[in-house]
């Protein structure tokens, strides 16, 4: 249901609770102004008797509709009875003052949720009659004229309410259906949602099998067979006495081992990271802790020391995760507002070597409620120190609550072998 068809049911809702205490209160405006000053006092008191007996009527069904659930809108047994008492009122009330035909009218616009569909018909038949009536002049009739006014009256009353009655049901029907309509489309929109998840789920994981299942199919045909012609070659060399022969195998083993070796380095370039594609890793860092900042909206800081030198693809894509997962962390746990990421060349001394250190002012944790390393490596900070083992190097970690917490990856300055 629509805010439109909610906002039109509260009017209705609140005409139906009011309508009667309205029509009445003119009524009693109208007959007390129009009354003959010189009405006999009985006359006056059985009116205002029937007034008092009205209100009366009138509160009792206000407490009942407003306990129930529904709100008055399914027929019951009580809506018949204040729907067939009012219209006694009513009626009466009409004989002493026809003005108290308003207070009659009620009946027009709540009979289809006070009476069955049984006695609808009726009920508004019977409304039309007192509202005819009050219309002629009032009761009783006491001329010909009066009376055939009275049945045009009453067939005109009669055709225009069951007229609107038949266009009021047509327009609830209409609207259970749409409102039918909108359910059922809405549990398709989420049916429809719930299986497009689910086939980016299937294709994502159809995707990951086929991606295993390449890259298992490549090694077994790459690297997996060089190291069994190897293992072969080297065989043949510890069987044999005759140096001629060894040294030909020892040649064929190096050459398989430059083979595979040469075709390993061809599949770790085609599993390096897209930001590693087309620059250096000071760069891609530059770019990957740029658009972090403006992603998370927390002031984020590059800067890089020493020489830069082009890495290893397997270094610098390693380096390159381990940032990735330190601001993933900072911005999921840490709470920070700065966070600086500085990238140190050390290529002095033989050898070399690359600190990566990732700082930042967040909340900061206990290192010894961290959980211990899984037998699967785990994620975040297990990863990030898995990662830098296996390419010898280390992470340390150092954090206290509320003091942030730095991270520093020391591993070999292995240069891009060209």
């Amino acid at each position: 249901m629509t805010a439109d068809d909610n906002r039109i049911d509260r009017r209705w809702e609140q005409l139906h609770t009011w309508g009667p205490y309205g029509f009445l209160g003119v009524s009693i405006v109208l007959g007390v102004v129009s009354a003959d000053p010189g009405t006999p006092r009985s006359t006056w008191l059985t009116a205002w008797s029937l007034v008092g007996a009205a209100v009366v009527l009138q509160l009792w069904w206000h407490a009942k509709r407003s306990r129930r659930t529904d709100r008055g809108r399914t027929p019951s047994a009580a809506g018949s009875a204040y729907y067939a008492l009012r219209w006694a009122l009513a009626f009466v009330l009409t004989w002493l003052s026809p003005f108290f035909a308003f207070y009659a009218a009620s009946g027009y616009m709540d009979a289809d949720e006070l009476l069955p569909r049984r006695w609808r018909r009726p009920g508004l038949l019977a409304s039309a009659v007192t509202v005819a009536g009050a219309q002629t002049g009032g009761m009783p009739l006491r001329s010909v004229l009066q009376w055939l006014l009275f049945g045009v009256l009453l067939v005109a009353n009669s055709v225009l309410q069951v007229g609107v009655a038949h266009l009021t049901e047509q327009e609830k029907q209409r609207s259970l259906e749409r409102t039918e309509t909108i359910a059922a489309l809405r549990q398709a929109l989420d049916e429809n949602a719930a299986l497009h998840a689910q086939l980016l789920l299937q294709a994502r994981e159809a995707g990951v099998a086929d991606e295993r299942r390449r890259l298992a199919a490549e090694i077994h045909d790459t690297i997996a067979q060089g190291l069994a012609g190897i293992i072969a070659q080297l065989q043949v060399v510890a069987n044999t006495p005759d140096p001629a022969v060894a040294e030909d195998h020892v040649g064929r083993a190096l050459a398989l081992a430059r083979h595979s070796l040469g075709e390993a380095r061809r599949s770790v370039h085609n599993l390096a990271p897209v930001a590693l594609e087309h620059d250096g890793l000071p760069e891609a860092l530059r770019k990957t802790v740029a658009e972090w900042g403006e992603r998370t909206g927390i002031r984020a800081e590059f800067t890089v020391t020493g020489t830069a030198e082009q890495l290893h693809e397997e270094v610098a894509a390693t380096l390159l995760r381990i940032v990735q997962e330190a601001l993933s962390n900072a911005a999921r746990h840490a709470r920070a507002s700065r966070v600086g990421v500085t990238l140190s060349f050390l290529g002095d001394f033989p050898g070399g070597e690359v600190i990566l250190d990732i700082r930042d002012d967040g909340t900061g944790f206990d290192l010894l409620a961290v959980p211990a390393r899984s037998r699967a490596g785990g994620f975040g900070l297990d990863g990030m120190r898995a990662r830098a083992e296996r390419i010898a190097g280390s992470l340390t970690v150092e954090s206290e609550p509320g003091l942030g917490t730095a991270l520093s990856a020391r591993v070999p300055l292995v240069r891009h072998d060209n």
